[in-house]
């Protein structure tokens, strides 16, 4: 039997799933830190609490299996505690007693005083804004809004993370300016959808105010923005980011389909003709906009003809950026009603169609850029090469710039005129200009 030791605790938090859930960890850690508590990110320590996701299958299952295996740790008396939070045990506590006993607690999506409480520690409110950052020092994400009031028939993020609730515009200045203050240059705005904005507080959609307000804080460059819903977009937004430097010129606009009939089952409340528009419009008031998108393939009921619109689609866009995920069947939303009926493999066959399209659009894209010079701002270094990125690129998910190390010195966290001179599909290579 091992014995209790008195050593002083050390918190490892692990961080599963989206950027949100990154925000909500550095949250806990900040708070953590000012309880004077030790804590690490996914490093050793002897308590582990695991921030999941349940937003389809695979994130799911990889939530379960990260329990498990820290489950096992503490049974073999590596670990002596292990809590959960987030998505998945927001979404399946009762299961999750049930199946996996041996974890200490589990909390949900908003449980963070009690959290801490079993931590030992105290939710202190004037916090407010204090994270322990976990991504590199020049960028931080700040989230805008919790939750969301779309009603998408595939998805499941309102049963986890409730109705939409906006940040005030003076909180989300006073954190950009903590952040500033510790060297973060560029802030990628998130929520599950800024669309709406300051709806609920302001009675107005307040996208562009929030950004008038958060370009005027002083050490912040870059602002990009995530996760944008099509319908109701604020088109004041794209004045703002034409007349302000500090806004890049970058959007990730989640768009799942085109096929009429599709979007009607998924009750995206659009159509092939408006959202098409809607990009126009956004090419015209801002040219140099990179658009990032998301697709979903083998929704119930997507025919071969629906597909083939989806195609063509994507070929006509030719979006800067297109990320593209197989159809999860999720209990509890309003697609679940419907039958899976398009089969696991013609999924996984229609989402590579689609990344092989976008693989030639973006080599061509890339291609168009070698001989330019881009404001890049390094991120960090791999091997022989210096990491950087453009304002059209998000970190994890997009284009990186590639510096060879061999030759050139950069300083990572700065921004650097970096000139292209070669590119592949998803990589540009680059010397310093």
């Amino acid at each position: 039997m091992r014995t209790k030791s008195l050593k002083k605790n050390k918190i490892n938090v692990v961080t599963l799933g989206c950027s949100k859930n990154v925000y909500d960890s550095e949250v806990l850690m900040g708070q953590l830190r000012a309880n004077n508590k030790e804590v690490v990110h996914e490093e050793e320590g002897n308590v582990v609490v695991i921030n999941t996701c349940g937003f389809i299958a695979n994130a799911k299952e990889e939530s379960v299996n990260t329990i498990l295996e820290y489950v096992q740790k503490k049974e073999s008396g590596d670990v002596d505690k292990v809590f959960v939070t987030g998505c998945l045990s927001e979404r399946y506590k009762p299961d999750l007693e049930k199946e996996i006993p041996n974890v200490d607690e589990y909390f949900g999506t908003s449980d963070l005083p009690n959290l801490l409480k079993a931590l030992g520690a105290d939710y202190k409110h004037e916090l407010i804004g204090e994270r322990l950052t976990t991504t590199p020092k020049n960028y931080a994400y700040l989230k805008i809004a919790e939750g969301c009031d779309r009603p998408c028939s595939f998805c499941a993020i309102p049963l986890m993370r409730g109705k939409h609730k906006s940040t005030p515009i003076e909180d989300l200045v006073a954190e950009a300016e903590k952040l500033a203050a510790k060297g973060v240059k560029e802030l990628i705005l998130i929520a599950q959808d800024l669309t709406y904005y300051g709806l609920d507080l302001y009675k107005k959609r307040n996208l562009a105010e929030l950004l008038q307000a958060l370009v005027k804080v002083g050490g912040i460059e870059w602002i990009r923005l995530h996760y944008a819903f099509p319908t109701g977009f604020p088109m004041d937004v794209l004045d703002v980011m034409r007349n302000e430097p500090k806004i890049c010129n970058y959007i990730d606009i989640p768009l799942q389909h085109i096929s009429d009939a599709i979007l009607k089952s998924m009750r995206r409340g659009t159509t092939q003709a408006k959202t098409t528009k809607l990009l126009q419009e956004f090419r015209a008031a801002v040219p140099e906009m990179a658009i990032r998108t998301t697709l979903i393939v083998g929704y119930p009921g997507e025919t071969e003809e629906d597909f083939q619109i989806l195609k063509d689609w994507v070929k006509e866009m030719r979006f800067e950026r297109l990320g593209c995920f197989t159809y999860s069947h999720e209990e509890n939303t309003h697609a679940y009603n419907l039958e899976d009926d398009v089969p696991e493999e013609v999924k996984q066959e229609r989402a590579n169609a689609i990344m092989e399209i976008q693989s030639q659009i973006s080599w061509e894209l890339n291609q168009e850029k070698i001989g330019e010079t881009f404001s890049c701002i390094i991120d960090r270094k791999e091997g022989n090469h210096f990491v950087g990125r453009t304002e059209y690129d998000s970190p994890d998910v997009d284009n990186e710039v590639l510096i060879d190390a061999t030759k050139h010195y950069v300083k990572i966290g700065d921004f650097v005129n970096i000139k292209i001179v070669d590119a592949t599909d998803y990589d540009l290579y680059g010397e310093p200009a």
